[in-house]
């Protein structure tokens, strides 16, 4: 029962002609929407010699638009292919494959007329929803459904309460009277009339019974009663008298009229919808909650084609504005009808023309605002693969009816008791706003939206507002992840199990403070900057390292992304040159201000020079023994320190600690004692600083004099006591300088 135009076919006889007058017959028949008629003498034709794929067409849509789904794919499968195969026969009969279940071959067809027909809304929603069937089927199902006790095996379908709610009121073909089916007069069955039944609190129903001084000869259909019940909006035939009923093509059209409803409920006072027209069809009205809107559908010129939904204001004096179309976003080339208001402004609607389970499927748009909403399919078990329509529920949302001609009902269409099982909402709207942590908004940030395993689903840049938004599953867990050039990232959680539309989650993304690093490198003697030194950074808290070189200015200034107010630092530098002592220093800072943070303004980050004796890097005085003796005095220890200490900020420089005496006593005595001194100096060394073996003591006596002051045996010597002195003295050889590791063998058979 889902066509908006109604007709009345002449009964007319048939009579034997040729075959070109059979044909010609059954094409004025097609012409005048009588399809039942038409099909019969096409069948007769089959085989015949007028026999076409034109012919076959028009037998297919004729089944078609009887109902008959199995005969009409029998008929186009014999022509789809032909030459003569037209854009509409491609979508005819992906529709009627649709109705039979075979989707597969249906969006193979579908697919081939939105691709030939490009400017058809139909075609367009089709290859934007490629996996409509999928994505109808996976929703968990709102209602639970009921077929009801009062349905028969004629056409029953509708389901309208009374403003009360404690009666209902249908509409039936059960009365024996000649019927026209609502859209055209193809089967012979019987009118429809409005029923009604009493509604008890428990939601039983009473006996139905026909309404009286409402129903006439021709069809009665949907209707709507006002909020306050004093008035009632329905559909019904043309009833005007002769030429006034049908147009051009004979057609009886369908008008709304309008009905005082009296104290004791019947129907008065009847007048007709100022729009009716003799040349086109207006009905199914409803009225929102408020009175102060109808809803209605009509095929009137300048719509998208077939039946179209309008809306037209309800004046406070009880007259009308304009009918306005509700647009691209409702409304198709194919038929929109039985639109519903519920309580919250809802519209629920009826459509072929958006991508669906098959036949009518029922879908609701979403109030926003002034405009129209999303658009949602109602999904299993509302919709099926066949006709489903006439969708209302109570104003309390609990309860309500759906029409439907599926399989396993009492006979055509059948209603069908409707409960929520399940909050009704759709995908839920996660929206918010990018903001920074003193509330600013953040403009233009990417905002991606994940599932639970960290699966990105959607991903959006916020307004110049900061504001986004996602489409998002009922009853699921998401993260929501910022991300800007300049902000640290900020995250939050959304979950859509709640009963709301709409969830709030914003996302704080951390305006980043610009720490740095910065350092300058300089020579230890010179002080000037060095250029060219290989610096290892490392960030000891994540092990990530880089490599820098210093330029000229022997400086360099290194961006901390990812740290924040208030973290620690630590960091190892590696300096490295050639000519140059490695060195490697550590700092530690708390990054408690914004801007940079000058590491050299608290560690040395001066670099020595390589020296073959650590004199050239720092003052030794000379290291003194008692007569005799080698035991290390405290003027000696604070010389030996300052070794100490260089030896450990260089930890792997090795050093050859070589002690000399003067010419004066013998050379065998000079050789031993001096060499008990070097060790005995490297011993107190080894003591103080890590890995021992980088430090030997080597005694060279008197065998290499600086000067000319040699007094060995008959030689007597008349140097000077300075002269003596200088050969007195302690030499402290750099044998490997780092991490070049210079080795030097050491053939002394008396060092360490």
């Amino acid at each position: 029962m889902k066509a908006i135009l109604v007709i009345i076919a002449c009964v007319l006889s048939l009579s034997l002609l040729g075959q070109s007058g059979k044909l010609k017959k059954a094409d004025n028949y097609f012409e005048r929407l009588s399809y039942a008629y038409a099909a019969e003498l096409y069948e007769e034709l089959i085989g015949s010699e007028v026999d076409s794929p034109e012919l076959k067409s028009k037998l297919a849509y004729s089944y078609l638009k009887m109902d008959n789904y199995t005969e009409s794919v029998n008929y186009y499968s014999q022509m789809i292919t032909s030459s003569e195969a037209k854009p509409e026969d491609y979508y005819n009969y992906s529709y009627v494959l649709k109705q039979t279940g075979n989707y597969t071959e249906s969006d193979k067809w579908m697919n081939t007329y939105s691709n030939q027909v490009t400017a058809d809304l139909r075609g367009q929603l089709f290859l934007e929803n490629t996996t409509y069937k999928s994505r109808i089927e996976k929703n968990q199902p709102f209602f639970s459904l009921e077929n009801l006790s009062l349905n028969t095996s004629s056409a029953d379908f509708g389901g309208y309460y009374n403003s009360s709610q404690d009666q209902l009121y249908f509409l039936t073909a059960r009365k024996k009277t000649a019927f026209v089916k609502k859209e055209w007069s193809w089967d012979a069955k019987r009118f429809l009339d409005v029923y009604k039944a009493s509604v008890s609190q428990d939601q039983k129903l009473g006996d139905p019974e026909r309404v009286s001084k409402v129903n006439t000869k021709f069809h009665e259909g949907p209707l709507t009663f006002s909020p306050d019940g004093s008035k009632v909006y329905y559909t019904r035939n043309n009833i005007s008298s002769g030429k006034k009923r049908r147009d051009g093509q004979r057609i009886q059209n369908l008008k709304i009229y309008i009905a005082k409803v009296d104290e004791k409920g019947k129907w008065v006072d009847e007048v007709e919808f100022p729009y009716n027209s003799t040349n086109y069809s207006i009905g199914h009205p409803a009225i929102t909650r408020d009175g102060k809107t109808m809803y209605l559908v009509s095929d009137m010129p300048g719509g998208f084609g077939g039946a179209d939904i309008y809306k037209v204001q309800i004046h406070e004096d009880g007259t009308f504005g304009e009918m306005v179309n509700l647009g691209k976003e409702i409304n198709t080339e194919g038929q929109e009808m039985f639109p519903f208001i519920d309580s919250e402004g809802r519209l629920f609607f009826s459509t072929d023309g958006h991508p669906g389970l098959g036949g009518l499927d029922v879908f609701v748009a979403l109030p926003d605002g002034d405009k129209t909403g999303k658009i949602h399919n109602l999904g299993l078990p509302v919709n099926s693969q066949y006709d489903d329509f006439a969708f209302s529920m109570s104003d309390d949302f609990k309860t309500g009816f759906l029409s439907s001609n599926r399989e396993g009902g009492k006979g055509g269409d059948d209603i069908y008791a409707v409960q929520l099982i399940r909050p009704f909402v759709f995908s839920i709207t996660i929206k918010g706003t990018a903001k920074d942590k003193k509330g600013e908004k953040v403009p233009f940030a990417t905002i991606e939206l994940k599932d639970d395993a960290g699966n990105t689903i959607g991903s959006v840049k916020a307004d110049e507002n900061g504001a986004y938004s996602f489409e998002a599953d009922y009853e699921k867990n998401y993260i929501l992840e910022g991300t800007k050039k300049d902000y640290f990232d900020g995250n939050n959680r959304a979950s859509t199990y709640t009963d709301e539309q709409v969830v709030i989650a914003d996302v704080v993304l951390e305006k980043d403070p610009g720490l740095s690093l910065y350092a300058i490198i300089t020579d230890k003697k010179t002080g000037k900057p060095l250029e060219g030194v290989q610096i290892n950074l490392v960030d000891n808290m994540t092990g990530k390292s880089k490599n820098i070189t210093s330029p000229a200015t022997g400086d360099f200034r290194e961006a901390l992304f990812g740290k924040k107010l208030n973290d620690r630092g630590s960091y190892n530098l590696v300096l490295q040159k050639e000519g140059y002592f490695s060195k490697t220093v550590t700092y530690n800072t708390l990054f408690d201000q914004p801007g940079q943070y000058d590491i050299h303004a608290l560690l040395d980050l001066s670099m020595d020079p390589e020296v073959k004796d650590l004199s050239e890097m720092i003052q030794i005085n000379p290291i003194n023994f008692d007569l005799n003796k080698y035991n290390i005095r405290p003027d000696a220890a604070t010389e030996l320190d300052k070794i100490v200490e260089v030896m450990n900020k260089y930890p792997n420089m090795v050093i050859e600690l070589g002690s000399h005496t003067d010419c004066r006593a013998s050379k065998a005595y000079n050789m031993k004692l001096s060499d008990r001194r070097a060790k005995a100096s490297a011993e107190y060394i080894k003591k103080r600083i890590t890995d021992p073996e980088r430090i030997y003591g080597k005694g060279y006596g008197e065998s290499r004099l600086l000067n000319h002051c040699e007094c060995e045996g008959s030689v007597k010597s008349d140097c000077t006591e300075e002269e003596h002195e200088k050969n007195r003295r302690t030499e402290f050889k750099v044998i490997s300088t780092g991490d070049d590791k210079l080795k030097v063998s050491n053939s002394s058979t008396d060092s360490f």
